[in-house]
């Protein structure tokens, strides 16, 4: 395997940052933006993941499936939900560049949320990120992107992805 180039490791953390950003500030069509038109989208638990169980708690396998989470949460959710403010910290752990192409990226992530009914904040999950991204034409885009939180029991409802 060959070194990964820091222009590469730029893009990958841009798009990580885009990522966060965008559900931070509940921007649901800059959010799908950040995967290609192969793209996957999992939410599940470390131990369905260890033990290569399907349950998850998100699971948008096709990027249609991802425009249908966009419209659940702009259009259905709105106003039947109880809404809360996310803040996403990540570290990126690692790069590599498999042989059928892509790159492997691995962040670390921790994700807060504050009620708005309340303006109190707590922890909603911790976890890693296992991406495969495509880089073309200057742009990085998820083709699948995993997020696996260390537990399976939450604090709360999640309504929006991580």
């Amino acid at each position: 395997m060959s070194k990964i180039s820091a222009e590469i490791i730029q893009k990958i953390e841009q798009l990580n940052r885009d990522y966060i950003c965008a559900l931070d500030a509940l921007d649901m069509p800059t959010w799908l933006a950040c995967f290609n038109k192969r793209g996957q989208y999992t939410f599940i638990a470390e131990e369905n993941y260890r033990r290569n169980l399907p349950i998850a708690f998100m699971l948008d396998d096709c990027y249609e499936r991802l425009q249908d989470r966009v419209t659940q949460v702009v259009d259905i959710q709105s106003d039947s939900t109880e809404h809360y403010q996310t803040r996403h910290f990540t570290q990126l752990t690692s790069v590599t560049a498999p042989e059928d192409g892509g790159y492997r990226a691995e962040f670390n992530f921790s994700v807060y949320y504050t009620r708005r009914d309340t303006n109190q904040t707590q922890l909603l999950c911790v976890g890693r990120y296992f991406d495969l991204i495509d880089i073309s034409n200057a742009c990085a885009s998820y083709i699948d992107r995993k997020v696996v939180t260390d537990t399976n029991v939450l604090p709360r409802y999640i309504a929006y992805p991580v």
